[in-house]
């Protein structure tokens, strides 16, 4: 199976999907659509994806977007990898609850610090959007640390596709103006995920 996985910058969310290829083994390569020329919307990659964001992955059958589905289909063409608990229901269900908040309610949250020309063409509102950033961000991971993290990886001892996509959103908290060290178990997570071999060849990449 031919695989390109097109990429944004090394802390946009395509890093995600970017780390799950890599730790399944799988073979593919990466397109880099430059964000400081607008390539994203330019008529090329349109074609790739009309949403105008990242990351997609180009397939022989053809392109999926959206983080979730994504990481989801690298687990199940991977079985090997044992990147999801494909044999369990109710786990991979959990799993997939998980990738969904992430990129439904966590992303967004932090897209209002950075993105808020999304919501509104009000320079005023666009600063406005900011101000809970902080907030909401410290929310969203005390949910995660509190309720989701089962530990000592996200779902139990099963290293996941989650692994990737939470250490991935992690990088953005310091940005977010959250401190990391307020949760002592994504802290933990945050560590190992950095000491991974393929966590560090991905970066390494940038």
């Amino acid at each position: 199976m031919t695989l390109k996985l097109f990429i944004g910058p090394i802390r946009s969310c395509s890093l995600a999907s970017h780390l799950a290829l890599e730790e399944a083994g799988a073979r593919y390569e990466t397109v880099r659509v430059d964000f400081s020329k607008n390539e994203q919307r330019s008529s090329e990659y349109s074609k790739v994806n009309p949403k105008g964001r990242v990351p997609a992955l180009a397939t022989d059958h053809g392109v999926i977007t959206e983080n979730p589905a994504i990481l989801f289909f690298i687990a199940q063409t991977h079985p090997q990898a044992n990147l999801a608990p494909l044999n369990n229901p109710f786990a991979l269900a959990k799993m997939q609850d998980f990738n969904s908040y992430l990129c439904s309610t966590v992303h967004p949250h932090h897209a209002h610090g950075f993105r808020g020309a999304r919501w509104s063409d009000d320079p005023k509102v666009i600063e406005a959007l900011k101000i809970k950033v902080p907030q909401n961000m410290a929310d969203c991971f005390r949910l995660i640390e509190n309720d989701y993290f089962v530990g000592p990886w996200l779902i139990g001892n099963q290293f996941t596709v989650s692994d990737c996509y939470l250490y991935t959103i992690a990088t953005w908290l310091k940005d977010d103006g959250v401190d990391i060290n307020s949760f002592p178990k994504v802290k933990d997570h945050f560590n190992r995920m950095a000491a991974r071999p393929a966590v560090q060849r991905v970066i390494r990449s940038y």
